[in-house]
């Protein structure tokens, strides 16, 4: 997908279950207990509850153990969970509507119900993709092969990427991080074709093994396309890319905000690649900037070196293979099966594919996703979820800005830019107020490459369109219809889509106790973004701006070392740690949105006690509905990845990693010295 905008998102995972250890005291009367139990479920599935395994050891097995032990994962799946199952559900209810839109006689050409059904269509035709072979790639494979010197390589670079190639670099627009209320043009590292840095560079057994297999699959792509030396040039692709690798700044190095911004003229960043025409490359894009923002200024200077050392004939043959292998499940079956064995099967541990209708409906959301959002918030979503919602993070702000009065360690100073920050949130709840225009997009249904190649060209014309005016604050992410959430920084925004908003994590028909500790603990992560390691280094409006005081942002890292150190010691391999630098953003985020949940549970209940409900207090249940959302399997090739790849911590570690840093926890299970899950009060980590 394109890279429009950084967001620090919420993937969250699954409902139910939670387990048997002492209740704390219940104050309400039996017949108001009657009553409120009669009125609204628990929202635990207590099926899911592994009594064997106590809670104050492992409250994530405890309350998940029984679904883990049954559930297998799908063999189209890398992972399952909370978010994969609503997501199945979605792609139901999605695949209805373009069904509709396909058998639609009646749409007129260029309307959006003719644009659903065309593409759909487009994509479900695989007697077609067979009939036509590769030569929808023809065309395109012809504009690399055409050019006869390397100054005209960065006009057809630029040109490569917004048809949906790749590039040693790519760019997005977005606002500018420090005067938000305008946009700037942003470059970042890129052009890799295996997941990171790791894969070229460390030199174990098993990262030896996928780079055979890696240079095994572009030796198979260029055999495909007719080339007698296709061995050579897998070879010569994958030195190119293990070189850029080697320049390139780390994950960790990335995600360091202030770090990232570099803003330069256009002089003063074509200074910085001597050898690669940036100026020619911004011209054939129509892009005329005088500045430009470098997120990782040293490798750019390094690719130029490596532009100049690298052939003509190696930067064609690295665009070629990357434009195929950008599109290969656009193609016949043999296409879709070469790729897929290789990033599904080796690289994933996918056993089979998805069938066709779910990867049709996939692209279809990728490509006219606020078009099917339109229908999807119709149909289900309805009026009270949103209102409830916004009852929800009213009262997570309410309690955020408890928990911000309550910190012995930040000073009246800081406290006062805090919620100063906090009271200029945005929420966006459901859906967009403004849907967006794609009347200037063509769609044919006889044309699967041509629809996602002019996709392409349009997302990224869209995106140049915005230089020069106005951020439109209003403009939404995430379509209504995707699983997640996010924090936006440079609008200070926390966003929740409608899919997001149904059981397990956000159930109408459930005591708000549940709710809290899932959804409410979902929006408490998302202003918990706000006030992460690098969350914080944006103000009210946006801006990337200090505004703490030097002693408070010592203690800040400084707690936030600790986090660190605690998730570093978690091992779901032996030879590999989940890194705490890495997820550090995500962890705070997790350990800050359920301390707020909490609080903000506490303020819902008033003067009220919450009743017990299937043996549980709503204190007890406030945290098995954490636990909850997060039950998730993986398999193990998914898993390493992502401890390399992802910012967040595994599903298990986002449980017990948070829980045991918190003294309500302590309080509603009891636990005491001797359980696994205990650190005395100093070990602890209190951040907000």
């Amino acid at each position: 997908m394109n890279k429009k905008i950084t967001l620090i998102a919420a993937s969250v995972a699954l409902t139910l279950g939670l387990l048997g250890c002492s209740e704390p005291a219940n104050n309400t009367s039996k017949a108001s207990q009657e009553s409120a139990q009669s009125a609204l479920a628990s929202g635990i599935n207590l099926n899911n509850i592994d009594r064997s395994v106590k809670a104050q050891d492992d409250f994530y097995y405890h309350v998940n153990g029984k679904w883990l032990e049954k559930t297998q994962i799908p063999a189209d799946k890398s992972n399952y969970g909370s978010f994969t199952q609503l997501y199945d559900e979605s792609q139901k209810a999605l695949k209805t509507v373009l069904e509709n839109a396909k058998a639609n006689a009646q749409a007129k050409p260029g309307s959006d119900e003719y644009k659903l059904g065309a593409f759909y269509a487009s994509y479900m035709d695989e007697t077609a993709r067979e009939e036509l072979g590769l030569s929808p790639l023809k065309t395109y494979l012809s504009d690399i092969n055409s050019i006869k010197d390397k100054k005209d390589l960065p006009v057809l670079m630029a040109n490569m990427l917004t048809k949906g190639g790749a590039s040693p670099f790519a760019w997005y627009v977005n606002n500018d991080a420090k005067s938000s209320s305008e946009q700037a043009l942003y470059l970042y590292q890129s052009g890799l074709g295996l997941p990171d840095l790791d894969y070229y560079l460390e030199d174990t057994e098993k990262y030896e093994a996928i780079r055979k297999q890696y240079v095994e699959y572009i030796t198979q792509v260029f055999g495909r396309l007719g080339f007698e030396d296709a061995k050579q040039r897998a070879t010569n692709i994958f030195e190119l890319e293990k070189a850029m690798s080697a320049v390139m700044w780390t994950r960790v190095q990335s995600r360091d905000a202030t770090k990232t911004y570099n803003k330069m003229t256009m002089a003063e960043a074509n200074q910085l690649m001597p050898d690669f025409d940036l100026s020619a490359y911004f011209q054939a894009l129509g892009i005329d900037l005088q500045e430009v923002v470098i997120n990782q200024p040293s490798y750019l200077e390094n690719l130029s070196d490596i532009f100049a050392q690298t052939p003509l004939e190696t930067w064609q043959q690295y665009l070629t293979f990357h434009f195929v292998n950008n599109h290969a499940q656009l193609l016949n079956k043999d296409m879709v099966e070469l790729k897929f064995n290789f990033f599904g099967k080796k690289l994933r541990g996918v056993e089979e594919q998805a069938p066709t209708w779910k990867k049709a409906v996939d692209a279809s959301n990728e490509v006219l996703g606020e078009l099917l959002g339109k229908i999807y918030v119709k149909q289900y979503f309805p009026p009270e979820a949103k209102a409830k919602m916004e009852q929800l993070v009213a009262n997570l702000i309410k309690g955020f800005d408890q928990a911000i009065d309550d910190l012995e360690w930040m000073s009246a100073e800081t406290k006062v830019a805090a919620k100063d920050k906090l009271s200029k949130f945005t929420p966006k709840i459901g859906y967009p107020d403004k849907w967006k225009d794609y009347s200037a997009l063509e769609i044919n249904r006889d044309d699967l490459l041509g629809n996602v190649v002019r996709y392409n060209q349009w997302s990224y014309q869209d995106m140049i369109n915005k230089l020069g005016k106005p951020v439109d604050r209003s403009e939404w992410f995430m379509t209504p219809q995707t699983v997640n959430a996010y924090y936006n920084p440079v609008n200070n925004e926390i966003v929740f889509p409608a899919a997001i908003l149904q059981p397990p994590f956000f159930n109408l028909a459930a005591d708000d106790a549940v709710n809290y500790g899932a959804i409410g603990a979902v929006i408490g992560h998302e202003l918990g973004h706000g006030f992460d390691d690098q969350g914080a280094k944006y103000d009210g409006e946006g801006n990337l701006r200090n505004w703490w005081s030097e002693s408070d942002l010592s203690q800040f890292e400084a707690r936030g070392k600790k986090l660190v150190q605690q998730f570093n010691q978690f091992k779901p391999f032996e030879d590999v740690n989940v890194n705490g630098e890495l997820t550090l953003g995500e962890n705070i985020g997790d350990l800050g949105g359920l301390t707020v949940a909490y609080k903000a549970y506490q303020i819902s209940l008033g003067e009220q006690t919450a009743p017990v409900i299937d043996g549980y207090t709503g204190e007890q249940r406030f945290f098995m509905g954490w636990a909850q959302i997060w039950r998730r399997k993986y398999r193990d090739e998914e898993l390493r990845n992502r401890l390399v790849t992802d910012s967040h911590s595994p599903s298990h570690y986002r449980v017990i990693g948070v829980l045991p840093n918190m003294p309500e926890f302590y309080k509603a299970f009891d636990v005491k010295e001797g359980d696994k899950m205990y650190l005395t009060p100093e070990q602890r980590v209190k951040i907000w």
